[in-house]
């Protein structure tokens, strides 16, 4: 065999050769002894990255950059591959490229465009990747020049602005937006992104709104769309007047609005598709017998490898909207008809290899899926809905800090919109005053089928979907906390969200009490959670203590009960109800007695917890009143009859006959609590969450899903 021959056929045969060749800018050799050719745009970086101007001996040498094809490894590479002093060094040429690049945009030969496109985010990652611990200041000066900086960037946006607002391609359009994505993902922490100052003085806003608010451009660009809008509203939105911030609150247009709840929507419904997919392969099968065979011992790891990524980029652009815009609200509760995605073959996006589930943008057929007429057969669906099944999803497994963040955020939207939502939570409440309630003005009887993830636990069993009922949103929250409280109680107790849980509960109790709603829930359940809930704090008391005030959390669940005891009778539904309530904590008074002795105890001592402690003393004292009326009503009357064990009728008929005697003390205060507010309490939770949105961003952010040939293609057939 020629040795040439053999030299190619090696070079070939290991693909690790062929990657360092290609990041080298290496073609193919021509034989064994000669050394390997460059490839053209290579020479020519290497020319821009010597001392002198490039064009000094060949004036159309910027002309002919622009129609090569990028080498986007080669050209990072290089960059990586300098610190600042060497980069000061070739400043000009450098300067040189990112003007040229500016002006490229302006090409009516499209190649040159995507060319332009991608030399910029070569050259934004390239630079920032080795000069990370340099200020921003030093970045713009060694990219454009700091005393031209601020008019190469105004061009560099108008340019971009105008891509994306007009009528060209679309792939061009994908293009702008994935530069875009790279520049605002750059730095780690984005607000220390000193570029992004221009970013916001030359603001794309209205680019934004003009993509989501048009279908075409929505479906092909409104994942990446919203992202964008939700890093570009988190860059030092503590520090300074961001306007993306104030636009976003005052956007008013319906198209717009809706535009973006589809977006988000569309991109949660898939994740729960892919998860609902990937639960019923766990189910059959082999799998399924032999967890079945061992007591279902392993049902917890499949649980976890079925919720290791969640889609955190666009729970904060929920988060964002619901939290800046209070019309988006109205999006959250906007009916539309509930398609089985499940059924419908969908072709993925070209995205980069091995993302995680749910990090992609969701496909091309589900994005345009047409709006079908509302059937009133048909089982109805909202924005609100597909992200209750998606909490319910996120929140079962908290065992590593990255899904305890997902599940966090969750349970923040949940707060944060809770007073708002509650207009569309109890669809029969209208507040005709609240000018925000005017577009909750539904039928008294809008109800909603929600089927919630649960955990698998071995001592239920799964809850058939058929057997949901039809109920007011409300209820579905409410699943939702008491499913959380039931499964959660571990050794690493997840405390912040807890607090969280109970808070969102106690917000819409008082809604509820405040708007006289009688909502027909199974409360009981929720009272066996709360109750369980103190038995597992009582139980494991210095495990806790030791990392948590564990006294704040009881004082919030015994103030539930004050709620209920207190003004029950103004919004459970019937009177039955708050026999119940008193049947409930007289049969579980053992756990509240236990409570008090451990409170008495700790409160009496010297130490930190003295004054939470005696706090949830004096929150008990309603509770412990009705246990010390009722249990020696309930004694007497079981001495009477010669009854070992009384039955639960005969218990309650002992509570209705004995409630005159009874005496409470009122105790003010139970249905207020404070507002959310981000600042300061959020602030650290939000910076670390979109540095790790900012990470994941630009891992996956990819220039090369769209090959030379597919774009010579598109641009041929648009001329």
């Amino acid at each position: 065999m020629p040795s040439c021959l053999a030299a190619e056929i090696s070079a070939d045969s290991d693909p690790a050769m062929a990657q360092v060749e290609k990041k080298a800018g290496l073609l193919r050799r021509s034989s064994a002894s000669k050394k390997p050719l460059k490839e053209k745009v290579v020479l020519m970086y290497d020319e821009i990255f010597a001392k002198e101007d490039p064009a000094k001996n060949n004036p159309r040498f910027w002309e002919e950059l622009f129609l090569m094809k990028v080498n986007l490894e080669y050209l990072e590479g290089k960059l990586e591959s300098l610190d600042g002093d060497e980069v000061m060094k070739i400043k000009d040429n450098i300067n040189s490229l990112f003007q040229h690049c500016i002006q490229a945009l302006s090409e009516e030969h499209q190649i040159k465009v995507v060319n332009a496109l991608q030399t910029l985010c070569a050259l934004f990652r390239g630079v920032h990747q080795k000069n990370k611990s340099t200020s921003g200041f030093d970045i713009i000066n060694m990219l454009m020049g700091f005393d031209k900086a601020e008019l190469r960037m105004k061009d560099l946006m108008e340019s971009l602005d105008g891509l994306l607002c007009g009528e060209g391609s679309e792939s061009l359009k994908s293009l702008c937006l994935k530069l875009l994505l790279c520049l605002v993902t750059v730095t780690d922490n984005i607000s220390q992104n000193t570029i992004l100052e221009y970013v916001m003085i030359n603001s794309i806003f209205e680019a934004i709104l003009q993509i989501l608010s048009l279908t075409p451009s929505r479906v092909q660009h409104g994942y990446d769309t919203v992202v964008l809008l939700a890093l570009l509203v988190n860059y030092r939105k503590y520090e300074s007047v961001n306007p993306y911030i104030v636009k976003l609150s005052i956007v008013d247009d319906e198209t717009t609005l809706d535009g973006m709840g589809m977006v988000i929507s569309q991109a949660l419904t898939e994740y729960n598709r892919q998860y609902k997919d990937k639960e019923e392969e766990n189910q059959g099968g082999f799998f399924s017998a032999f967890t079945n065979m061992v007591g279902s011992m392993f049902i917890a790891d499949a649980e976890e490898k079925l919720s290791v990524q969640t889609n955190e980029a666009i729970l904060l652009a929920l988060y964002e909207a619901v939290h800046l815009n209070r019309n988006f609200i109205t999006v959250l509760a906007q009916s539309h008809p509930e398609i089985d995605i499940a059924t419908t073959p969908t072709t993925p996006v070209p995205t980069t290899p091995t993302t995680p589930l749910g990090t992609t943008p969701p496909s091309l057929d589900m994005m345009n899926s047409p709006e079908l007429p509302l059937d009133p057969n048909l089982q109805t669906s909202n924005l609100l809905i597909t992200f209750l099944k998606y909490s319910s999803i996120v929140m079962q497994d908290t065992k590593d800090e990255h899904r305890l963040n997902s599940a966090r955020l969750c349970l923040i939207i949940l707060t944060s919109a809770s007073t708002t939502l509650s207009l569309t939570l109890h669809s029969h409440c209208m507040l005709l005053s609240d000018q925000y309630a005017n577009a909750f003005l539904h039928d008294d009887n809008m109800n909603f089928r929600v089927n919630l993830h649960r955990m698998p636990m071995r001592h239920r069993k799964k809850a058939a979907d058929k057997n949901i009922p039809s109920r007011p949103l409300v209820c579905a929250v409410l699943d939702l906390m008491v499913e959380f409280i039931v499964t959660h109680m571990m050794k690493e107790f997840p405390m912040d969200l807890y607090m969280r849980c109970v808070q969102v509960i106690h917000k819409l109790i008082c809604y509820q009490k405040k708007c006289r709603i009688r909502l027909h829930y199974t409360w009981r359940e929720l009272w066996s959670a709360l109750i369980n809930l103190l038995k597992f704090l009582l139980s494991n008391e210095t495990i806790l203590l030791a990392k948590h005030n564990i006294f704040y959390l009881a004082l919030m669940v015994v103030n539930l009960f004050n709620m209920f005891i207190t003004y029950g009778d103004t919004f459970l539904p019937t009177p039955s109800s708050y026999d119940e309530l008193y049947y409930e904590i007289v049969r579980m008074h053992q756990v509240f007695d236990n409570l008090y002795c451990m409170v008495l105890r700790v409160s009496t001592n010297a130490g930190q917890w003295k004054e939470p402690a005696s706090k949830v003393t004096h929150a008990l004292v309603n509770v412990r009143a009705i246990i010390n009326h009722f249990n020696p009503k309930i004694e007497s009357y079981a001495a009477v009859n010669h009854i070992s064990q009384l039955s639960e009728d005969q218990v309650l008929e002992v509570v209705r006959s004995n409630y005159d005697t009874l005496t409470l003390k009122l105790q003010d205060g139970l249905d207020q609590y404070e507002r959310y507010s981000e600042q300061p309490k959020e602030a650290a939770f939000f910076k670390e969450l979109v540095r790790s949105i900012s990470l994941n961003v630009r891992k996956n952010v990819s220039l090369n899903t769209l090959s030379q040939d597919v774009l010579l293609k598109e641009f041929s057939s648009i001329s």
